[in-house]
C-alpha cells in the first residue's frame, strides 16, 4: 500500500500538509462506512484506497459490508437498472424483502461509526436505526440518478430524507429532497497497481499472454460485463471501424458479487464477438490491476460505451494514462472530457464508429486530447481531491451551518 507522504510528489506538499490538518479535526471520531461488496466495482475499489489512506491521515476509518442471499441481490440489480431508467418492475413482495434483508444486516452488524456513511441503495434502510442509535449519517449514491423509475425512487426516498446529508457524484444527479446535497465525484488513485507507471516489458507479457498483437491498433474497452456498459454496442462499432482500419477489440473485465447478471452478459457478448480472433473478450479475476493498467497503456484508443454512468472511473483510468478516450456523453463522465479538448464525447453508435476512425487516423491529434485530458484528470480526479472532500463533508456534520458553504464551493 502506498504511503500518503508519496502522493507529495505529484499533488504537492501543501495538498497533504491540508489533508493531515483536516483529518486532526476529526480526532475521536470513527467514521463507520458500509456498502455491498468488498470486490468488483468502482466502489470497493475506491474503499480498499482510501481506507488505509485516511488511517495513516490519523482517522478512524473502518469498512463493512452487509451480507445478502442471491434473491436479496437480484431485487437490488433491479432496483438498480430501475434508477437507471430501465423499464423494470419491482413488486411491493421484493421491496419488503429488501426491507428484512436490512434490518437482518442492523440486528448482526456494529454500527459503531460516530459517522455511518452508508454506500449506495443496498444497505439504505440501515438508517431505519437513526432514531435509537443517534449519530450521523450520510447516504453516498455512486449511481447515475438522472432519469431514475419514479416509483422506486419514491420507496428510497422515504430512506434518504432520513439521512444527515445525501452525496451525488454529478450536478445532474441531485433530487428534490428535504436534506442537504452534496456534490462529490470519485477518484483514482495514481499509485495503486491499475494507475501507477509500468515497465515496458510488463506490458508486453501482458499482452503476449492474451495474444494481443502489438504491431496493429487497439481498442479498449474496460468495465463489468453489464448491459449498462453497452459491450455489445463497442462490438458494433468495431466491426464498422475494422473495414477501414485494421485494429483489434480488447472487452476486458471482471465481475461484482451483488451483480447476478453478469453471467448472461459476458455470454451475450461472446456470442456477439463469435470467432473474430482480433476481438479478445477477457473474464479477469479480482486483483488483475496490474493486467488492466497494462491493456490501458497498450492501447491507442480507449472507450466508454456507456449507456448510463454513475461516474466512469474508467474514463479517468485512460486519461491519466494519457490515452485518448472516446466516451458517452452520460452521467459523469462530462466532467472528466471537454469534448474535442480533453478526449471525446459522444452520443451514439454512428458517433463513436466517427470519432474512433478520425483519432486511429490522426494520432498526433490523438496524442494532443490524452495529453490535456491527463492534465485534468491530475487537477480534479486523483484520490487526495477527493479525500480532502470527504473530510470537508464529515467536519460540516458538526457545524451544519457549513454544508451550505460546502454546496457553494461546488462540494
Amino acid at each position: 500500500m502506498a504511503n500518503i507522504k508519496d502522493y507529495s510528489s505529484i499533488v504537492g506538499q501543501a495538498v497533504i500538509d491540508e489533508l493531515f490538518l483536516l483529518a486532526d479535526k476529526l480526532k475521536g471520531k470513527v467514521i463507520q462506512n458500509v456498502n455491498s461488496t468488498a470486490v468488483g466495482g468502482g466502489v470497493a475499489e475506491i474503499l480498499s484506497r482510501m481506507i488505509n489512506l485516511l488511517r495513516q491521515l490519523g482517522v478512524d476509518a473502518r469498512w463493512d459490508v452487509i451480507k445478502g442471499d442471491e434473491k436479496f441481490f437480484n431485487i437490488t440489480k433491479k432496483m438498480h437498472n430501475a434508477l437507471h431508467g430501465v423499464d423494470v418492475e419491482v413488486s411491493l413482495k421484493e421491496l419488503m424483502y429488501f426491507q428484512e434483508v436490512n434490518r437482518q444486516n442492523a440486528k448482526e452488524m456494529d454500527l459503531c461509526g460516530d459517522i455511518l456513511f452508508i454506500h449506495d441503495p443496498q444497505p439504505i434502510a440501515l438508517v431505519e436505526q437513526k432514531e435509537t442509535l443517534g449519530k450521523k449519517w450520510v447516504w453516498r449514491c455512486h449511481i447515475d440518478f438522472t432519469t431514475p423509475k419514479e416509483e422506486v425512487m419514491a420507496f428510497l426516498k422515504l430512506y434518504i430524507e432520513k439521512y444527515d446529508s445525501a452525496v451525488f457524484s454529478a450536478p445532474a444527479f441531485a433530487r428534490k429532497l428535504s436534506i442537504p446535497q452534496v456534490l462529490i465525484s470519485p477518484s483514482i488513485d495514481p499509485l495503486s497497481d491499475k494507475n501507477r507507471e509500468l515497465p515496458q516489458e510488463v506490458i508486453n507479457s501482458v499482452l503476449d499472454r492474451f495474444g494481443i498483437d502489438r504491431t496493429r491498433p487497439i481498442v479498449t474497452q474496460i468495465s463489468r460485463f453489464d448491459y449498462l456498459k453497452d459491450p455489445i454496442g463497442v462490438i458494433e462499432v468495431y466491426k464498422r471501424v475494422k473495414k477501414h482500419i485494421d485494429c483489434q477489440l480488447v472487452l476486458a473485465g471482471g465481475g461484482a458479487t451483488d451483480d447476478p447478471e453478469g453471467a448472461k452478459v459476458l455470454e451475450d457478448v461472446k456470442n456477439a464477438a463469435a470467432d473474430d480472433p482480433d476481438i479478445h473478450v477477457l473474464l479477469l479475476p479480482p486483483a488483475s490491476d496490474i493486467e488492466i493498467n497494462a491493456l490501458q497503456r497498450a492501447s491507442s484508443v480507449i472507450l466508454q460505451k456507456s449507456l448510463k454512468e454513475g461516474f466512469g472511473l474508467t474514463v479517468a483510468e485512460g486519461l491519466w494514462k494519457a490515452k485518448p478516450v472516446i466516451a458517452s456523453a452520460v452521467g459523469g463522465i462530462p466532467l472528466q472530457i471537454a469534448h474535442k479538448y480533453s478526449g471525446i464525447l459522444t452520443h451514439s453508435i454512428d458517433g463513436t464508429v466517427h470519432y474512433l476512425k478520425q483519432l486511429l487516423y490522426e494520432p498526433g491529434y490523438a496524442q494532443r486530447l490524452a495529453l490535456n485530458g491527463k492534465e485534468h484528470i491530475k487537477n480534479n480526479f486523483l484520490i487526495t481531491r477527493h479525500i480532502r472532500d470527504y473530510l470537508l463533508l464529515f467536519l460540516s456534520l458538526y457545524h451544519e451551518d457549513d454544508i451550505v458553504g460546502l454546496n457553494e464551493m461546488g462540494l
